[in-house]
């Protein structure tokens, strides 16, 4: 039995409530229609409605359901060469009574959950800095609890926290967030996870939504990701960019806030993206690291975030200074607060 309790998402079409299963908080998720995709461009045709459970029809053979899994995950993660892995694990969950073989109710079954965005990403990123998925049944799926909010708008009731303008979500953070040490320790898993996103097994990904609301933790201060609904493979945004008509870089963006730049001469957009993920994380720590800082670390800090903030997403620069600051700026956190009970 599922005990339902609280609507969590403010946003129609995406149903996310918090329940208790087996006595454990958990977050409830189904009907997902709308990833960052479709919310693009305001003027972005209507959807068609998602029809699940078609697939794979009866008959199919469980090896043509492996090339028929294969196949979408490259289109979906591009060509790599650790997706026969990730096949592999999705077959295995497939088999939902263990029974050791996939009925045809199971392939629909994980066939529906993988069309979800943040269910594909919760197979492919590691459960260190993510909900753990706990179970499913046909497109529904149940994670851990929402993780506790990094920003306190979400003590209020989620149709009201739209409405709070972001210099107040900023205010509420310094008033009501944890003490600084703390913060740094979050920080640290947080730019721990933008590691992930750009060297992860399954190919790189890009954070869609950058902002405190996304930014959970535990218990014991470890980042989690509160929201993976606006992370999005590498492929996908390309795919969506590609060739796409533009007059201004506004016209390229996918989700909020993964923009590419304009080809004005073209009327194209480009496939890089202006800011990388470690540029949009170091934003959002000037507001969340600064304040409180201790006095002899908030110079080197500023300078640090200041740097990080100004890297461009072209793929010439990524790679190594990426890398490097990314580095720079957790060995500095790490070494204020590592031989503290903090860490």
């Amino acid at each position: 039995k599922v005990e339902w309790k609280t609507c969590l998402s403010s946003v129609p079409g995406r149903q996310v409530y918090s329940g208790l299963w087996q006595g454990k908080e958990v977050t409830i998720k189904c009907g997902l229609k709308e990833g960052p995709d479709s919310r693009a461009r305001s003027d972005a045709a209507p959807r068609q409605e998602l029809v699940l459970f078609d697939k794979p029809t009866r008959g199919t053979s469980i090896q043509e359901f492996r090339e028929m899994t294969l196949s979408f995950l490259k289109a979906n993660l591009g060509d790599l060469p650790s997706l026969p892995a990730l096949v592999g694990q999705v077959l295995l969950m497939a088999d939902f009574n263990k029974d050791s073989r996939v009925s045809l109710a199971e392939a629909k079954s994980v066939w529906a959950l993988l069309q979800r965005n943040e269910f594909l990403l919760l197979l492919s990123l590691q459960e260190e800095h993510a909900s753990r998925l706990l179970g499913s049944c046909g497109d529904l799926y149940v994670t851990e609890g929402v993780p506790l909010g990094s920003w306190h708008g979400a003590a209020l009731p989620p149709l009201l926290r739209p409405l709070l303008p972001p210099a107040l979500h900023t205010a509420l953070q310094q008033w009501l967030g944890p003490a600084w040490p703390w913060r740094a320790k979050i920080a640290i898993g947080l730019l721990e996870f933008v590691e992930e996103l750009f060297h992860g097994a399954y190919g790189t990904f890009y954070m869609c939504e950058t902002t405190l609301a996304n930014v959970g933790y535990t218990a014991k201060y470890d980042f989690k990701m509160a929201d993976l609904q606006q992370v999005a493979p590498e492929a996908a945004v390309r795919r969506f960019l590609q060739g796409r008509h533009c007059e201004h870089s506004a016209d390229c963006t996918y989700g909020r806030d993964c923009r590419a730049p304009c080809d004005k001469l073209m009327r194209q957009c480009k496939g890089d993206l202006i800011q990388p993920n470690l540029a949009k994380v170091c934003e959002l720590l000037r507001d969340y690291l600064l304040p409180g800082a201790p006095a002899e670390l908030r110079e080197e800090l500023a300078k640090q975030l200041r740097t990080c903030t100004t890297l461009s997403g072209l793929a010439s620069q990524v790679e190594a200074h990426h890398s490097l600051v990314l580095s720079h700026l957790r060995t500095l956190l790490w070494k204020e607060i590592s031989n503290t009970k903090f860490s």
